[in-house]
């Protein structure tokens, strides 16, 4: 079980405020101030789970700036009433920066039950099938960390 600090509930609490807010905010046609204040609760959230530093230097690593200054730049043009444009380069900005975290979340949602659609999803982004995966335990980290290294060696061939 882990357990969390007083901070940290409540930034769970902003995050999932945020996320409804911007799942609402698109559901009503990209409707810029719900958007906006998603953005603003999300953003607030993650600083209150991880803490400031380690949100900062999360966003502005060399490596991330690019997806950094995407997913900011669109927060930005978001809070000047641009919505469909600033949501598209969160977006962008969103899976340039968790594009390393994607075949591990999805290596790990496989080894825990075998999802047909979760299968096509994987197999269209290169991950092996999880039969490939097994090392006698489907549920452990080290299927994952598996999976991220055969996709990272597949593109390099």
């Amino acid at each position: 079980m882990v357990t969390l600090s007083d901070f940290q509930r409540i930034g769970v609490g902003l995050v999932g405020f945020g996320i409804f807010f911007i799942l609402f905010g698109m559901l009503l046609y990209f409707d810029s101030v719900l958007l906006a204040f998603g953005n603003i609760l999300f953003l607030s959230g993650l600083v209150f789970i991880i803490g400031f530093r380690r949100t900062f230097t999360f966003f502005f690593q060399r490596q991330k700036m690019k997806g950094s200054s995407f997913f900011l730049g669109g927060v930005l043009i978001v809070l000047m009433r641009w919505p469909l444009l600033g949501m598209l380069l969160e977006a962008y900005g969103f899976i340039t920066l968790f594009r390393s975290f994607f075949p591990v979340a999805f290596g790990f949602l496989g080894s825990l039950v075998n999802i047909p659609i979760l299968n096509k999803v994987s197999g269209a982004l290169g991950i092996p099938p999880w039969g490939m995966l097994s090392l006698g335990d489907r549920n452990c980290w080290q299927c994952c960390i598996k999976a991220a290294l055969w996709t990272c060696r597949r593109r390099s061939a």
